[in-house]
């Protein structure tokens, strides 16, 4: 990206200025969501949306085949983990001290995944989309949650083991002692899996069935 006011180019994933007069300055993260459109509107009953700008030529927007396209560029990078095939779709987590990512299959199949990332205790969630991914601290009041999937629910709803309160999608607790409370929100990345370890070298995998915490 590049900033109109000093020329100075920034990178998209680590908001850092790596040319230019700002070289060496950061942006600061604000936390996103990357869940689908529907999941979002549900949500957000208010919500505005963005759309094209008409008097820009549609030439300008990337077109709707863009990720169709982006699958066929060569994947260049400085050195190629290939650990998993480097276009695997990741969910990267960046928590404490640590990195890791967690391909989007594995946490659609284990949906919730409770782990620990920079000796932070974490939980991420998929939506019944299998789509929508959301990550979570698992701590209340200074207690560490094991937080599972309740089984023969209608709707989407976790339960964790030591206060048996349900939490739903948002990470709030719906019912139980603590009933009304929020886990605090973890910002993800869905990223390619080249492109993440990239940005972070020293960041492990997540591998289906296994757990650190």
């Amino acid at each position: 990206m590049r900033d109109e006011e000093t020329g100075s180019w920034w990178q998209q994933v680590s908001g850092e200025a790596i040319s230019g007069p700002l070289k060496g300055q950061r942006l600061t993260p604000v936390y996103h969501d990357e869940v689908t459109f529907g999941l979002w509107k549900k949500e957000q009953l208010n919500g505005r949306v963005l759309k094209p700008d008409p008097s820009i030529p549609q030439k300008d927007y990337a077109p709707a085949n863009w990720e169709e396209r982006m699958a066929k560029v060569p994947v260049a990078t400085v050195s190629l983990d290939k650990t998993i095939e480097p276009r695997t779709l990741v969910v990267g987590v960046t928590a404490g001290n640590g990195a890791k990512a967690y391909p989007m299959d594995a946490i659609i199949k284990q949906s919730p995944i409770v782990d620990d990332v920079g000796g932070v205790p974490i939980v991420l969630m998929s939506a019944k989309d299998q789509k929508s991914v959301r990550a979570f601290e698992r701590v209340v009041d200074g207690r560490t949650l094991e937080i599972l999937l309740k089984p023969g629910a209608s709707e989407l709803v976790f339960v964790d083991t030591e206060t048996g309160s349900e939490w739903d999608f948002s990470g709030k607790a719906i019912s139980g002692p603590l009933s009304g409370r929020q886990l605090k929100k973890v910002s993800i990345l869905n990223d390619y899996w080249f492109d993440w370890k990239n940005y972070h070298p020293t960041t492990t995998l997540y591998d289906l069935g296994s757990r650190s915490i």
